[in-house]
């Protein structure tokens, strides 16, 4: 079974906020610049609307201010990275996160990747916290982000 997994995984370190989001390359469709949002109403501060993007009314997340990971470092150039969304839902393809500067490339293993969490709870929107390489970094928990845009989308 083993041999049907990869032995390395293209992946990218977004920076957002105070945090480096850890996601496979695979998942980013494109980084654009940051356009001023289209305001969904009574949305949480962490939703800051939705953007333009290939046709797509496109949800754009504060990654920072969902999680509470220093949302006051979100200034300055600003980006916007567009993922795709893994939950299959059609009204739902792709979410928008907030990013300062460029994704940057890397190529991981298992080895390369460490586990850095404490045993305390993880905030609502990260899965694990982990070191790669010399960098620590964010592995998002991108379908309760999206369970939870579909949510507040739908009550909109």
């Amino acid at each position: 079974m083993s041999d049907l997994l990869p032995r390395e995984i293209r992946c990218v370190l977004i920076p957002s906020g105070g945090a480096r989001l850890l996601l496979p390359n695979a998942t980013i469709s494109e980084v654009i610049t940051l356009s001023t949002p289209e305001p969904v109403e009574h949305a949480p501060a962490w939703l800051l609307g939705r953007i333009a993007w290939r046709g797509w009314r496109v949800p754009l997340v504060s990654f920072a201010t969902l999680t509470g990971i220093d949302p006051a470092s979100e200034s300055g150039n600003s980006r916007v990275a567009v993922l795709k969304a893994l939950g299959g839902n059609p009204k739902l393809p792709f979410i928008a996160v907030v990013t300062q500067g460029f994704p940057r490339l890397t190529t991981l293993n298992a080895e390369l990747i460490l586990p850095t969490h404490d045993g305390s709870e993880l905030p609502f929107g990260v899965r694990a916290n982990v070191l790669v390489r010399d960098d620590t970094a964010v592995i998002p928990d991108l379908e309760a982000i999206e369970a939870e845009l579909i949510a507040v989308l739908e009550a909109a």
